[in-house]
């Protein structure tokens, strides 16, 4: 009776050993989907070569000198593909991550464009969605962007886009009544495929477990702990590390922008494709 309940215990704990390892792999693996933030920092970043050198420094003045106006932020982000997450879950991570905007004043614009999917998304942080609701980046992104985008104007379409952004921000533009929202938001597939594979796999993983005695486990005594408890110090290191990366506020070598501090996004925004 006291093997069997030893056995049990120390089943139970390797089932949470393989359930933190497999938790701990998929964080890591996200992460990985969305560029890591820019150093030195930049509002611009064009990781498909779309823009010239001398168009990029154009648009950076320009968002650099708004950022100093209006304390608000915009990051233009160009990407080859989106890894299989939806565009508005794309964008939204990397502008939690980046930590685009300001923390106090939640103020965050990322313009996401994924050149290999033909796609237009506009996030907006919660401080600025009563400025700019899903209504007014639906029509920025499919009366402005997409036009010039299909012309395979890359550049006129970011510009052109940012400048609404910005004239919508301070209330100069007004969407109209005919202005229908379709954001092309979704539970972000590749996300929930790798979830329910996950979940698959941890159910292999016990029911072969369940098979085989442990004995030479349940003799190691306390010493059985010691991979859980490794793992979940592993754990609550990296979130701190993570918090103190993507959230707090810093300054860098970035020329005249001096970096993110903010990154609070609640799924406000719209998008398209062209």
């Amino acid at each position: 009776m006291n093997y069997q309940m030893t056995s049990i215990l120390a089943m139970n704990k390797l089932k949470g050993f393989f359930l933190f390892f497999f938790l701990f792999l998929s964080f890591l693996v996200v992460g990985q989907d969305i560029p890591e933030k820019p150093n030195p920092p930049r509002l611009v970043n064009d990781y498909t070569q779309t823009l010239t050198t001398s168009q990029k420094d154009e648009l950076e003045r320009k968002l650099v000198a708004y950022n100093d106006s209006t304390s608000n932020q915009i990051a233009v982000v160009i990407v080859q593909s989106l890894n299989g997450y939806e565009i508005a879950d794309y964008a939204i991570k990397l502008g939690q991550k980046w930590g685009v905007g300001q923390k106090e004043k939640r103020n965050g614009v990322v313009l996401l464009v994924s050149m290999g999917d033909r796609k237009v998304f506009i996030a907006v942080g919660y401080g600025l969605e009563g400025a700019i609701p899903d209504a007014y980046a639906k029509r920025i992104t499919s009366t402005i962007i997409k036009p010039e985008f299909k012309a395979g104007n890359y550049f006129k379409g970011i510009n052109d886009g940012t400048d609404a952004i910005m004239k919508f921000a301070s209330g100069e533009y007004t969407v109209g009544p005919d202005d229908v929202v379709s954001n092309n938001k979704g539970g972000g597939s590749g996300g929930v495929l790798f979830v329910v594979f996950l979940i698959f796999g941890l159910i292999i993983i016990f029911s072969l477990l369940r098979r085989k005695r442990y004995q030479h486990i349940a003799n190691r005594g306390a010493g059985s702990d010691l991979p859980f408890w490794v793992l979940m110090s592993m754990l609550g290191n990296s979130g701190r590390n993570s918090g103190n990366n993507d959230w707090g506020d810093f300054s860098g070598g970035g020329g005249d922008f001096g970096g993110f501090g903010g990154g609070d996004f609640g799924g406000g925004g719209a998008g398209d494709s062209w």
